[in-house]
This record gives C-alpha cells, sequence and structure tokens, in this order.
C-alpha cells in the first residue's frame, strides 16, 4: 500500500496543469452579486521545527492569523452566497490580505457586493474596487464612526461565516492542511485537490440572503 501511495504522489504532480484547467471548468461557481472574500493560513510545519524544515525553506514564510503566528502559506478564496468557490489564490504567509495583487487576480469576474471582515478595511482598496464595479462591504473597527448602513448590506454581512465555513471544510473535511509534504509540488496538488474535492461536496453551506432579510424585518416589526 504505502508503494502504491508514493507512486501516486510521484504521478500527480505531473498532471497540476490539467488540475488548473479541471478547476476552471467544473469545479468553479459564477458570480451572483453577492461575493463573500477570506483568507486562511496553511502551517506546513510546527513553530518549533521551522528551523529544521527543508521542503520549504526557500519558499515558505512566517505569518500571523488570530490564532498567532505560524510558517507556512495563506490561502486566500472568494464565493458566493450559494457556498461555490469563485476563485483563490496562494501565497506566501506575510502576504497582506489587502494585496493589490490577490484582488486583482481573485476579483477577475466579480462584480457588485463584496463582503469581507475588518482586516480588509482599506479606503485605496475601496476606491480600486469601486471603479471596477465591486463595492466592498465590511464593518468598522472600535475606533471608527459609525455610520448607518442599508439591511441589504447589514444582513450579508452577518452571514459572512458562510467562507470561513468553507475554510473549516476544506481543512477539517478535504485535509488541506498536513505536515507531511515532501515536495513543494506535492503540496500544490494537495491544495487543489481539497478545492476540488470541495465543489462535489453534496451539501456546502449557503446564505439564502432574500428568506434572512424578510426574517429580520419580521422581527423589527413585532419588537
Amino acid at each position: 500500500i504505502n508503494c502504491l501511495i508514493n507512486r501516486f504522489l510521484e504521478l500527480e504532480a505531473r498532471v497540476s496543469v490539467e488540475m488548473m484547467m479541471f478547476l476552471q471548468i467544473c469545479c468553479f461557481g459564477r458570480c451572483t452579486g453577492i461575493s463573500f472574500i477570506d483568507s486562511t493560513c496553511i502551517p506546513v510545519c510546527h513553530n518549533k521545527r521551522i528551523y529544521r524544515n527543508k521542503v520549504f525553506r526557500n519558499y515558505a514564510t512566517r505569518g500571523k492569523s488570530t490564532m498567532g503566528w505560524y510558517f507556512g502559506f495563506k490561502l486566500h478564496l472568494i464565493c458566493n452566497e450559494r457556498g461555490e468557490i469563485l476563485n483563490f489564490m496562494l501565497t506566501k504567509a506575510n502576504v497582506d490580505d489587502r494585496d493589490e495583487n490577490v484582488f486583482n487576480r481573485l476579483t477577475d469576474n466579480v462584480f457588485g457586493k463584496l463582503f469581507a471582515d475588518k482586516g480588509y478595511i482599506s479606503q485605496g482598496l475601496f476606491e480600486r474596487l469601486f471603479n471596477d464595479g465591486i463595492n466592498l462591504v465590511t464593518g468598522i473597527r472600535s475606533n471608527m464612526k459609525n455610520k448607518l448602513m442599508p439591511l441589504y448590506d447589514r444582513i450579508p454581512l452577518r452571514k459572512r461565516s458562510i467562507i470561513e465555513t468553507i475554510n473549516d471544510e476544506l481543512k477539517n473535511v478535504a485535509k488541506l492542511v498536513h505536515s507531511r509534504h515532501r515536495s513543494i509540488f506535492n503540496f500544490a496538488m494537495n491544495v487543489l485537490s481539497a478545492i476540488a474535492a470541495y465543489s462535489f461536496f453534496e451539501k456546502k453551506p449557503a446564505v439564502n440572503i432574500d428568506f434572512a432579510i424578510e426574517q429580520h424585518s419580521r422581527q423589527l416589526t413585532l419588537f
């Protein structure tokens, strides 16, 4: 069995181009005008073994997430309200979520509303996306002035956890993260395979925006 697994891993790296084409044609969803964006960390080894790691020595970097410092990469995802992945980009761990190159790649075929967390707050980014026909909607930090937000923006922003659920399923179900990689090509194919596997999940996290707004309006009326 171990010989078969090793042979499979050797052959897997040879179809990287075909796998990318398969993702583009068969696995990605379509933008509906409501999109969510987020990033998740992909550590490749324990922090205590960073200096001993040889596979990713010239590729991975140190970065910081909500869980603390790690050594590895960062996966940027964008999805629609149906839970379908629209696009993704893999970067080093120290790349900012608001990086211009990342957004140029991710928002290539995106339009309408784009909901994100507070880490994406940037006036320059908002203006750049607005000129491309994308309205970036984020929460506000504690040191910012409170502004009135339309109900149609406030409700989807509360449902932004949909993309966090996708990240969780990629890691815990599709096995996106593990520390047994023996080459950078094997790591890249594992990322592509996890995203492809998720696209075939029978049940994906989804949000019915119109239903959520209707329920919220009823609660306000009763109150």
